[in-house]
């Protein structure tokens, strides 16, 4: 039976590996013109940067809850960032824990994000600066992790699509 087709990271399909990452053809040899035309030529891969926004009950403990991903594409210009928290696992983890508490700091996120005045003070800066300041290591409630990097065609349908996979789908902390 033949192994099946494998996904790129914008859920297209490449015709050079499988299933079960074998490569159909040698590392470094040129796609076929045919391969090549199966993606978007118009819009060209782009490099992004990613973190998890995690709620860390106990700082001293290390035990956190994801609750949201930040994502920075700098070609593109864009910095944007889905929260939502989940108050039964977090009731779990740190029962003493108010959830509204937690939520309002994870709303301020999307709105450095986003920029401006309603951002406060950071929201002058750059979205590099931005980004930056965000994933800063720091000792509070609220974290991030390490930051993860990776390539796609649309930095918005990527964020997205993280989001999905490694918090949950459901309503946005607004």
């Amino acid at each position: 039976m033949p192994a099946s087709r494998v996904a790129d990271p914008d859920g297209q399909h490449d015709p050079g590996a499988t299933s079960e990452g074998v490569l159909l053809r040698p590392v470094g040899a040129p796609r076929s013109v045919d391969a090549a035309n199966e993606r978007d030529s118009a819009t060209p891969y782009t490099s992004y940067d990613y973190a998890l926004i995690r709620v860390v009950p106990r700082v001293e403990r290390d035990e956190f809850l994801n609750a949201g991903v930040i994502l920075f594409c700098r070609t593109r210009r864009y910095l944007g960032a889905r929260v939502r928290l989940d108050p039964q696992r977090l009731a779990v983890l740190a029962p003493d824990l108010d959830p509204d508490d937690a939520e309002r700091h994870l709303a301020l996120i999307p709105r450095i994000c986003a920029g401006g005045r309603d951002a406060g003070p950071i929201g002058g800066l750059t979205a590099a600066e931005r980004f930056h300041w965000l994933v800063a290591p720091r000792s509070t409630v609220v974290q991030t992790s390490p930051v993860h990097c990776g390539l796609c065609h649309d930095p918005a349908a990527m964020l997205d699509r993280l989001f999905a996979m490694l918090i949950y789908a459901g309503p946005r902390v607004q």
